[in-house]
């Protein structure tokens, strides 16, 4: 009779197995779910249900279509029955007392076509709305009675508001306001009026070719002024804008990279024998670099005030941090062996450090620069609006305004693309200078 014994070690085995298995199963199953319950926990937390219902696409499809679209203002001051035209409703994009475009038909009554058989008409007493479809709207705008509005009879529209002192008629065609004291016609166009010249210029309207023909006659120099000073887009302020965005993020990056370099020393272990002066200064990159650049932007203008230059103190102080952790780490992993060469030759520490240590950080320390200074450039637009500087400034006042929307989708076109080019002005001189670096090591 043969009898099997069984081996302990593969019992062992086996129930090691299991419990492996089972862990996996745990996080298979477990992680997933947990991930699912904490989404679930956000949506409800955050009332994601309770924004979709309180979000507005009317808003949002006016506000996409102010980006890209320009409005005229045709107003009647039913005080003294002045009728002025204005893009953007803006004091300097006006057109000169008595004149407007093809579509306004100026005099005692005013008759303003918005197209497709849409007639808005300012008479000394009543304004007049003929709606295709829907019929005549009559109002009569009085300092005592409010506006008095004469409506087809039956239900109201959803596209008119009336009250006791208003009336808002909005259509395709474009918008009239009628208030005790004012009779308003917006009508909508597709692109950036008086981008290139506002209404005073004598080269508003023309084109390319006529444009060109009056540069070549002579008169570049007068386009240029006209364009370069246009007094609705702000050009000039507007580049001078960009230029201090890329100046903050410049003087920071490089200035952080100035200070955290020597001092990498002190927190490398291989430069610092003494552990206390390493713990102390890798504890203040942590405290530096912990500190987000915003919080810093606040802090330091209650101390130097609004500008340029605080932003870039605000980068500087949490890119020294960052860099100097970066830096220490880099020094700690050098080749110990070229420093050996050096010493060979009878140098002298700073000479050791000069050609021994620098020439083998010199690639990781460009890298990260080049990096930052293309991340901070985006960062400057957002510390710009903080400190009053750069091209987020004029970003932040042009959505506080909320009229000019198209302004804001300038500024963020601008911004898009100086991110481009820093991106590709960073990769350019990052391949040129690391290579070179490379090759000359």
């Amino acid at each position: 009779m043969t009898v099997f014994a069984t081996d302990p070690g593969a019992e062992g085995l086996k129930a090691q197995a299991d419990r492996l298995f089972a862990r996996k199963r745990l996080m298979n199953f477990g992680l997933p779910i947990l991930v699912l319950t904490y989404l679930a926990y956000v949506i409800f937390a955050f009332d994601v249900p309770g924004l979709y219902e309180r979000a507005s696409l009317e808003n949002a499809r006016t506000l996409v279509a102010d980006s890209y679209s320009y409005k005229t203002h045709v107003t009647r001051d039913n005080r003294n029955g002045v009728v002025s035209v204005a893009i953007e409703g803006e004091r300097k994009g006006s057109y000169p007392e008595g004149t407007g475009p093809d579509w306004v038909a100026l005099g005692e009554t005013t008759v303003i076509d918005l197209g497709n058989g849409h007639i808005v008409r300012f008479g000394p007493e009543i304004v007049e709305y003929d709606i295709p479809g829907y019929g005549l709207v009559r109002a009569t705008p009085s300092r005592s009675a409010g506006v008095e509005a004469e409506l087809r009879s039956g239900a109201v529209p959803d596209w008119i508001n009336q009250s006791r002192n208003r009336l808002a008629i909005k259509t395709d065609a474009g918008r009239l306001t009628v208030t005790r004291n004012r009779a308003e016609v917006f009508r909508y166009f597709t692109g950036w009026e008086l981008f290139w010249f506002t209404l005073d210029s004598p080269y508003h309207g023309m084109g390319p070719v006529p444009l060109l023909r009056h540069a070549f006659s002579g008169e570049a120099g007068a386009i240029w002024s006209d364009f370069w000073n246009n007094a609705m887009w702000r050009h000039r302020d507007v580049a001078w804008a960009l230029f201090e965005t890329i100046l903050m993020a410049f003087l920071g990056t490089m200035g952080a990279g100035l200070v955290a370099l020597p001092v990498a020393f002190l927190a490398s272990r291989n430069f610092t024998p003494l552990r206390s002066v390493r713990f102390a200064m890798r504890r203040l990159f942590d405290f530096l670099r912990g500190v987000d650049a915003l919080i810093w932007t606040i802090v330091l203008a209650r101390a130097f005030g609004p500008g340029p230059l605080t932003g870039a103190l605000a980068i500087l102080v949490t890119d020294t941090g960052t860099f100097g952790k970066i830096f220490s780490e880099a020094l700690e992993n050098i080749d110990e062996k070229q420093i050996e060469g050096v010493a060979s030759t009878g140098a002298k520490p700073i000479q050791r450090y000069r050609f021994g240590v620098i020439p083998q950080v010199t690639p990781v320390l460009l890298s990260q620069l080049l990096y930052f200074l293309e991340s901070n450039t985006r960062s400057a637009t957002i510390i710009g609006a903080i400190t009053g500087g750069g091209i987020g400034l004029l970003l932040t006042q042009a959505i506080i305004t909320q009229k000019d929307w198209e302004e804001v989708a300038y500024y963020i076109v601008l911004i898009i693309l100086m991110v481009m080019v820093m991106d590709w002005f960073s990769g350019w001189l990052r391949r040129k200078l690391i290579a070179g670096s490379e090759s000359g090591h």
